[in-house]
């Protein structure tokens, strides 16, 4: 799949009919990168990667869609492509996500849009699609129903914690980043995802989540690109009737894709409060599915016409 080298990006072999463009969306940090699918002419439908993945989650199941279908994936702050945080910023994860998407749609001056998101990216579609209701036509989430549900006393107890972690990572210096060869970074990579994600596919997300070891560093290797203040989400979790309370305001059409064994979540039974919460104003599609939680990269063939049909798109 990988051809030569273009402004330190590979060219890639894609199927007739299909294209890609990378893009940088300039916002006052710096820029946040994607990758667009299909012709620039129409309004994309706007995808979303799940935590410390990036925009190449999607290069499986959208090259499966109509080749005229137009898909904007994004890389989100600190990572992929896009820029990190400036030093003494936090990311809260799910509201800063908000706040991005509503940033590149006043952008490209867009009204009414359609998203797509996986895992945390499914959790900022629900959210953004709760927050600004009347400017949603559809959102579809994958293997995630709202933002991570905590009960109160966890996160209290665990606000010290993250906040310390995050001071560390932000004092992290050049010397003690790790660096690693090609294959001993996909084994680490492969180990993280503990099988929710194939080796050839960890390659897949690692074209935009490594890189070569600066000349600097006078280290040989990769290391990991996005940002290390992104493994401390303790500080972005919320509780079950926050989470209820936003599905009660989402209006638009939603599909929720449910993959089996998919994530292993704590508390089920939170995951399809939300989803029966969201059927009491909007108009819910709930399909279970056979796959890992990253269905949408290893097994994408299983949910593609699933999309297809509430998209409207063949």
């Amino acid at each position: 799949m990988m051809a030569e080298e273009v402004n330190g990006y590979h060219k890639e072999a894609l199927p007739a009919g299909f294209s890609v463009e990378e893009i940088k969306i300039p916002v006052p940090w710096g820029h946040v990168a994607g990758r667009w699918w299909g012709p620039r002419t129409k309004q994309p439908l706007i995808a979303i990667h799940g935590w410390q993945d990036n925009a190449g989650t999607w290069d499986n199941l959208i090259p499966l869609l109509p080749p005229n279908t137009s898909v904007l994936c994004l890389d989100l702050p600190g990572h992929g492509l896009s820029s990190h945080y400036p030093t003494g910023m936090l990311y809260y994860i799910f509201w800063d996500g908000i706040v991005l998407l509503r940033r590149i749609v006043r952008y490209f001056k867009w009204s009414k849009i359609s998203l797509m998101g996986h895992s945390l990216g499914g959790a900022l579609s629900f959210m953004y699609a709760a927050s600004f209701p009347d400017d949603v036509d559809k959102i579809i989430c994958i293997d995630i129903a709202s933002p991570a549900v905590r009960a109160p006393e966890h996160m209290v107890n665990s606000t010290g914690n993250a906040i310390d972690k995050n001071l560390d990572y932000e004092n992290l210096s050049e010397d003690k980043i790790p660096c690693y060869d090609y294959e001993e970074m996909i084994d680490i990579v492969c180990d993280a995802y503990k099988g929710s994600v194939s080796r050839e596919n960890c390659k897949i997300l690692m074209k935009r989540g490594m890189a070569p070891t600066p000349s600097h560093m006078k280290k040989k290797g990769y290391h990991f690109k996005r940002d290390p203040r992104l493994k401390v989400s303790g500080l972005a979790m919320m509780s079950l009737e926050t989470a209820l309370e936003y599905a009660s305001k989402v209006t638009c059409k939603v599909l929720n894709i449910r993959a089996i064994p998919g994530q292993k979540w704590e508390r089920l039974d939170y995951y399809l409060d939300v989803v029966n919460r969201l059927k009491k104003n909007a108009e819910v599609t709930y399909v279970e599915v056979e796959g890992t939680h990253h269905v949408q990269l290893n097994s994408p063939e299983n949910i593609v016409n699933i999309i297809e049909s509430f998209l409207g798109i063949y």
